[in-house]
């Protein structure tokens, strides 16, 4: 059995102490594809040192998380661009518009969102979208640029049936992770009238555990518990979740 993390941030300093045991513990569990998003030019190392680590295993992305557009975000992008122009990414992310935290960037990341997507159909790239508290301004953009060569993940997906469906509207797979365990999720109430041909699984560790490890530091090990979930929610085997899962994750990143 061979499970997709489509979306992990392995370089985080959270696993500093402990990531080769990490990682090696969710190879033993099934788990030997690795997507790893990009936020800023400081984890660009970071990333490329965990490739040479694990070539079979690790794919990157390149791209400028939205809570890291801050004021000097065009020399971000200038630096997106140079790293797209001197080597093979499997897509563009993590991009898109967060206004839980900050809403004072807002132009700011819409500029680099549009800025991005030009970059993904010009490298004919999947795009990784990071949307918080954004849906609207995210699906406004999406609007306007969709096209038959856009398409992608909607990363860590929070939102409604309806949403779910827009997004898919717009050549878009649902990245589904911990919140699909939590009590107050509400995606699991819905998530079965979506085809599985649409769904990826993620982690987005170390943040957003499953349960029973809510609140606790994820690890891409337990994307295992969210492939249980999702077996209990389409009434299939998990092996099965697994198998369509990773396939999917293939027709979005070609590997």
């Amino acid at each position: 059995m061979i499970i997709t993390d489509t979306h992990t941030h392995l370089y985080s300093e959270e696993f500093d102490i402990d990531r080769d045991k990490m990682i090696q513990r969710a190879i033993n569990n099934g788990v030997s594809r690795f997507f790893i998003p990009a936020i800023d030019s400081s984890c660009i190392q970071k990333m490329y040192d965990l490739e040479a680590n694990y070539p079979e295993n690790i794919f990157l992305m390149m791209g400028l998380h939205p809570t890291y557009v801050k004021d000097n975000y065009t020399e971000e992008l200038q630096i997106v661009e140079q790293e797209l122009a001197s080597r093979k990414f499997v897509a563009i992310g993590e991009i898109g518009i967060d206004l839980f935290w900050d809403k004072t960037h807002l132009k700011e990341q819409q500029t680099a969102f549009r800025s991005q997507i030009k970059l993904a159909k010009h490298y004919k790239l999947p795009i990784i979208i990071h949307c918080r508290d954004a849906f609207d301004e995210i699906f406004q953009i999406l609007e306007e640029e969709k096209a038959a060569d856009l398409f992608g993940i909607f990363h860590c997906f929070t939102g409604t049936y309806e949403q779910a469906l827009q997004a898919i509207s717009y050549n878009m797979k649902l990245g589904i992770g911990g919140v699909v365990t939590f009590k107050n999720g509400k995606i699991d109430q819905f998530l079965n009238k979506i085809d599985l041909k649409h769904i990826v699984l993620e982690t987005d560790s170390p943040y957003l555990a499953p349960l029973p490890f809510r609140g606790k530091r994820n690890e891409s090990e337990y994307i295992t518990l969210i492939a249980q979930k999702l077996a209990e929610i389409y009434s299939i085997s998990v092996e099965e979740i697994a198998r369509i899962t990773t396939e999917n994750s293939k027709d979005v990143f070609s590997i």
